[in-house]
């Protein structure tokens, strides 16, 4: 456009001065010598235009190059923007391994800033005039309410918040199943299927608890530690199987003392409970509080004693102090001392 109006502002200068020349200065006309050929005599006024046309030419040219590097930089502007959009709605959803290339310095530094960061869209963001980044944050918002939404687009891992959040909804509303979520590993983060197997051994049989157990936790052991002997959802498990499971986790002394706790809340027979800290304390040291505890919980005192007697002086003291108190008959919970 503007090269347009220079062209016009030009040829009309041009016409101008040769008019001028010709009707107030002189018609004559000149005949040149080129490199030792004789040129045509030509208008004097059309000599002085040879200089301002050579000069228009010179500079239409400086200003066409101009312009197409200006429409490169441009093309490279807008090419970086459709990027930085992506970035900011791969961003949005948390994907890994973010890695853009831009060519231009601006939008190089906002994408390295986006490549190691995490952003989360407030409440009050719920429109920003550009369709992709709506569309994810209308997807974000109703993954946060509970809603299902559509996430194969964005091509996410099944590790990605979004997506298990948005599995997770699937499953509170009866879409999937805990069954189906345990038997596909590899579709379903192990963290949601570890959260589904606490439910499912709540009314699950053996056989089908030790099925998925892979993905046992303390909380869903102790929920089949509830269940031994209940009074609903009743369930009959040895204590090998019992110290088969006890061994797939890292379990500390006071997890191991939590676990007591809640078998003695629950059906199992004192028999079973003390054999059951028995046999794991003779292979696992840390084992052996949570056997005193379920000792002292039982009243079975002279077994407690012969644990205590033959043990170091600086070891288990606790459950020593509170042996000494009910000797003196001072009767305390067992709760205090753990």
């Amino acid at each position: 456009m503007y090269i347009k109006r220079y062209s016009i502002a030009s040829f009309l200068l041009m016409a101008l001065i040769g008019s001028f020349v010709y009707m107030y200065i002189t018609q004559e006309s000149i005949a040149l010598e080129l490199f030792s050929i004789s040129m045509p005599p030509l208008p004097v006024a059309f000599l002085v235009l040879l200089p301002l046309l050579v000069l228009y030419i010179a500079s239409l040219l400086h200003m066409l190059f101009y312009s197409f590097l200006s429409s490169l930089n441009l093309r490279k502007s807008e090419k970086d923007y459709e990027k930085i959009i992506n970035a900011i709605v791969d961003t949005y959803l948390s994907k890994s391994g973010r890695k853009y290339s831009f060519k231009t310095p601006e939008y190089k530094l906002m994408g390295m800033l986006l490549e190691n960061i995490k952003i989360f869209p407030t409440a009050d963001l719920e429109t920003t005039n550009n369709t992709k980044i709506d569309t994810v944050l209308k997807a974000i918002d109703g993954i946060k309410n509970g809603e299902i939404v559509d996430l194969k687009p964005y091509n996410l891992l099944t590790t990605n918040d979004l997506v298990i959040q948005n599995e997770r909804n699937r499953y509170k509303k009866e879409e999937l199943t805990a069954e189906i979520i345990l038997l596909n590993a590899s579709k379903y983060a192990t963290v949601l299927r570890e959260e589904v197997y606490v439910d499912f051994v709540r009314t699950a049989s053996l056989p089908m608890i030790e099925k998925y157990n892979e993905v046992l936790t303390k909380e869903s052991l102790s929920t089949i530690l509830s269940r031994v002997n209940a009074d609903e959802n009743t369930l009959e498990i040895s204590n090998d199987v019992l110290i088969v499971l006890l061994r797939k986790l890292d379990l500390t002394k006071e997890d191991l003392i939590q676990l007591s706790a809640t078998i003695s809340r629950g059906g199992m027979i004192p028999e079973q409970r003390m054999k059951l800290f028995e046999l794991f304390s003779e292979e696992n040291d840390d084992a052996m509080d949570a056997y005193l505890y379920t000792l002292f919980d039982l009243e079975m005192l002279s077994l407690a004693d012969d644990i205590l007697d033959i043990s170091q002086t600086e070891e288990y003291q606790n459950f020593k102090a509170y042996r000494a108190l009910k000797e003196a008959n001072k009767n305390f919970n067992i709760e205090l001392f753990i």
